[in-house]
């Protein structure tokens, strides 16, 4: 993709502990996608099918998902197994290549936040990478737990917030709604 010169990229953090982190990003994608601008969403945690794995594949080529956790990887602890780590930063690098390729306008990395805080990531080792972010290419990282280095980092943090969930009363994730 050709990139417009006039266009100034950002960084965006959606972060918090409410429902629809991955939405909003989601949402700006086939926003951009719209106007035939091409967005590669690395899923740090995912390894499973879920509805916008569906969806991008009805958008492409301007919308590219790839899942970078093992099948089932959602409920982990802060001692991950090497092999998480090892898809982790694969997932970060294969990030870099599309940011750094060129033929993206937007970069989505998807509970990256959440695989720093588990360990899977450091800090440092994301804070690189937006060292290396061109100038006419946002990034958008989701995720709870977004350390204080992102938000100083960022030019646009939203915080989802909790108010009510019906995940409380029991209800498991919906095809469609949540997966």
């Amino acid at each position: 993709m050709k990139q417009k010169t006039e266009f100034k990229g950002h960084i965006q953090v959606y972060t918090g502990d409410g429902k629809g982190k991955t939405t909003a990003a989601l949402g700006l994608a086939f926003r951009a996608a719209g106007y035939k601008n091409k967005v590669y969403i690395g899923q740090f945690l995912k390894g499973q099918e879920y509805g916008e794995l569906l969806s991008a594949k009805k958008l492409q080529p301007y919308i590219t998902i790839e899942q970078f956790g093992r099948k089932g990887f959602i409920h982990v602890t802060k001692d991950p197994d090497e092999e998480d780590i090892k898809r982790a930063k694969r997932g970060l690098k294969k990030c870099r290549e599309a940011m750094l390729s060129r033929k993206y306008r937007i970069i989505i990395m998807d509970e990256i936040n959440v695989a720093v805080d588990l360990n899977l990531l450091t800090e440092e080792e994301v804070l690189k990478f937006l060292d290396k972010k061109p100038e006419d290419v946002e990034i958008v990282l989701t995720g709870r737990f977004a350390p204080p280095s992102f938000l100083k980092k960022a030019d646009l943090v939203t915080e989802m917030k909790a108010k009510k969930h019906y995940y409380k009363k029991g209800v498991r994730a919906r095809e469609g709604i949540e997966k």
